[in-house]
């Protein structure tokens, strides 16, 4: 069996690849593809296959999926410009002859009103239609995504947003690729979509006082409106439309969107999810 992992120059799709590598997959069963492939070219050193893929040219996604079993397609980055991009690598999977997808999806993708969720809904409904076995892993909210909200709490002592009391069920990019790499590396997951999310929920003020701890110092939450919100991050010196996107994440938080609920995540992983402190501090350079 012989798994490709598309965007394996980015974060979560490197630390799948990885996970199979220490996992026991056989190296020469693991393909690693992306677009800047010297970003990876130590993979290729540990004996896994390094291909070079662009959305943009189907060909290359045909000849890099040609004897391939499973596609493990890591959702692109490129807001807007997703569901091309994942229908080009679905069509070339089947003109490959792939067997089975797995794909990283949104939380509840199909019913959400997420901001996120049109684009992997989208997606899921092509991989339906395929025809290809699938298994649909619906990541909640990376941790690493706070990152941000640390270093601007280490430098001003506060964590600002719009989400009222919203909670938030995150875990680390590692958590999540260790399950992608189970769902890749077993058997048992063909028409499985798993709800992937933190065991834990945490609110904001929760989040300050993990920094506080991670950084060192008092760290507090002043809840704004999104009005407020808004002025702060033009403030920053955000554009207007990213600024809009904060704050409707903000918006999906606070609606309870990213709340989580699930164990599927432990459950695949056979452990406890790692603790918002632990992964904020790993994220940091501190773990």
């Amino acid at each position: 069996m012989t798994v490709i992992v598309t965007g394996a120059t980015g974060h979560l799709g490197r630390l799948i690849v990885e996970d199979l590598l220490a996992g026991g997959l056989p190296a020469d069963q693991v393909v690693a593809a992306g677009r800047r492939v010297e970003r990876i070219a130590d993979l290729a050193d540990r004996g896994a296959r390094v291909v070079a893929i662009d959305y943009g040219q189907p060909e290359t996604l045909v000849e890099a999926f040609a004897g391939v079993d499973t596609l493990m397609l890591v959702s692109g980055s490129e807001v807007g410009q997703r569901i091309g991009q994942h229908g080009a690598a679905i069509e070339a999977a089947r003109s490959a002859g792939v067997r089975r997808i797995v794909y990283t999806s949104a939380p509840q993708a199909d019913t959400s009103p997420l901001v996120l969720a049109p684009e992997h809904k989208a997606t899921e409904e092509l991989i339906r239609a395929s025809g290809l076995a699938f298994t649909i892993l619906r990541n909640n909210w990376y941790t690493e995504n706070y990152v941000g909200a640390l270093e601007q709490a280490r430098a001003t002592g506060e964590v600002v947003a719009s989400v009222a009391g919203g909670r938030v069920a995150s875990a680390t990019r590692a958590d999540y690729a260790a399950a992608a790499s189970v769902v890749l590396r077993t058997d048992g997951h063909d028409g499985s979509t798993y709800e992937l999310a933190g065991d834990t929920a945490w609110d904001h003020s929760e989040l300050a006082e993990a920094i506080s701890e991670v950084i060192g110092r008092s760290v507090g939450y002043r809840p704004v409106t999104p009005e407020e919100h808004l002025a702060v991050l033009a403030a920053a010196g955000l554009d207007e439309q990213t600024a809009q996107f904060v704050v409707a994440l903000d918006a999906n938080i606070r609606d309870g969107l990213l709340a989580g609920g699930t164990t599927d995540l432990s459950g695949l992983i056979g452990r406890p999810t790692t603790s918002l402190v632990d992964g904020l501090r790993a994220a940091a350079g501190q773990g």
